[in-house]
């Protein structure tokens, strides 16, 4: 079973070969400690998506057999009004699903909560933040997705800090002495929960941290400060920055999590936040977030910018020794892809699925998709069922299922008639999609 750092009880060695051979105390303390603090969140039952990309972090689901065709009025279990436009994605936990809403004219930035089954709203929780903040227009504040392990749910508002609630709506703690988040083209990362730890990447503008707070706390146990660079005002077209999410993987013998930033790929010791290892070759806008599979990181750029594979494990700068693959210039992608059989699945923002080998880079296919929608743009993420099927969702509405295969199989193509950014959620056989006006239940009723 994964957890939501995407860590298998079964690879915690540390504490086994506590008993074999005792290190000293001091090494015994520390591996306690690791495995306690990372230890598996097992959920309620598969049926969670707790986190933007799932449980595991990388957009992959446990649950096969789900919907492949619907329609507005089509295999739709419910839909709710919601009170303004959005960019994040629903996460679930039980029976309870949980949605960031900003509501722009009132400066509000809310938590949603909604019943799962009957699309019912529970309760909303927020703060009003009325201070400028930069953005672009096609980037509504609360853009980053929550994330919940049964008992909290941990929000970033940005500019307006970091909140934890309980599962009722009731604040617990919240992060408002961060600082601010500038950028021309606003902000978009969401928080990470794995173990005790909340992991989270406060960026991109002038200043770029990740940060790992204790997530019952909110206290910060360590941070790791990026060169930011420019915010892109006033003409200045040295666009730079991450909207990365970092994911957390054993690797060998050892934890890692890994990050994806201008210029390069890397990874950190999630206990400590000292980083492990280097590679070079990824481009000034990062705007995925990495994938690991077969112990290779899996990093690209947006913007016409780069791609590679790095193996995982090293030390200092592995540029040379662990970059297995490198690609200069890919086309224009914003939301993430998916690994399935030793290939890498993304539909890029030009509206076209690439298939890529993970081992050499080399391109398999690229198709295009098209719907009835007015646009075939694309910013969302892939979803990948148990049973091999990609999920994704396009600006015009138009939601696509293809076989993650080497050859190209487009099994449907379904219109919602709505504007969509953010990505598709899954929990209980039913796919949950957040539109600019609805947020639609898919399946039976």
């Amino acid at each position: 079973m994964l957890n939501p750092g995407g860590l298998v009880s079964k690879d915690l060695p540390e504490v086994a070969r506590l008993n074999e051979h005792p290190p000293p105390p001091a090494m015994k303390r520390t591996l306690l400690l690791l495995a306690a603090a990372l230890c598996p969140l097992l959920p309620a039952s598969a049926d969670n998506w707790p986190m933007w990309r799932g449980a595991n972090g990388d957009g992959t689901c446990t649950e096969s057999g789900l919907p492949e065709k619907w329609g507005m009025e089509e295999n739709v279990a419910w839909k709710v009004a919601l009170p303004d436009r959005g960019n994040s994605t629903p996460v679930i936990w039980g029976d309870k699903l949980f949605l960031t809403q900003a509501i722009e004219k009132e400066g509000k930035r809310l938590l949603l909560c909604f019943d799962k089954k009957t699309g019912k709203q529970l309760w909303d929780a927020g703060t009003i933040y009325r201070e400028k903040e930069l953005t672009h227009g096609t980037n509504p504040y609360c853009a980053a997705s929550p994330a919940t392990d049964g008992e909290r749910v941990i929000v970033f508002f940005a500019s307006a800090g970091v909140y934890c609630y309980d599962m009722n709506g009731k604040e617990q703690w919240k992060r408002t002495d961060l600082g601010r988040q500038h950028h021309i083209w606003g902000n978009g990362t969401s928080p990470v929960i794995a173990g005790d730890r909340v992991f989270l990447n406060f960026g991109p503008g002038p200043k770029t941290v990740l940060y790992c707070f204790d997530k019952k706390t909110g206290r910060t146990l360590w941070e790791h400060a990026e060169p930011g660079g420019d915010s892109g005002e006033a003409g200045n077209k040295n666009w730079l920055g991450s909207w990365s999410d970092p994911i957390l993987r054993k690797t060998g013998s050892r934890y890692e999590l890994l990050m994806s930033y201008p210029g390069r790929a890397c990874a950190f010791d999630p206990m400590t936040g000292k980083e492990l290892w280097t590679c070079e070759g990824l481009t000034k806008l990062v705007y995925n977030s990495p994938v690991y599979a077969d112990g290779l990181m899996i990093a690209m750029c947006g913007y016409g910018g780069a791609a590679m594979a790095v193996k995982t494990g090293g030390s200092g700068d592995v540029t040379e020794k662990n970059r297995v693959w490198h690609e200069p210039r890919v086309q224009q992608r914003i939301g993430s892809g998916v690994v399935h059989d030793g290939h890498h699945y993304i539909l890029t923002d030009g509206g076209i699925v690439e298939c890529r080998d993970i081992k050499t880079g080399k391109l398999v296919y690229n198709e295009r998709v098209k719907g009835p929608g007015p646009t075939g743009q694309n910013w969302s993420s892939l979803v990948l069922s148990a049973d091999g099927k990609c999920y994704a969702a396009n600006q015009g509405g138009d939601c696509f299922v293809f076989k993650a295969a080497p050859k190209f199989e487009l099994l449907a193509t379904n219109s919602l008639g709505e504007k969509i950014i953010g990505s598709i959620a899954v929990s209980d056989g039913r796919l949950y999609i957040r539109g600019y006006q609805n947020l639609w239940c898919i399946g039976p009723k």
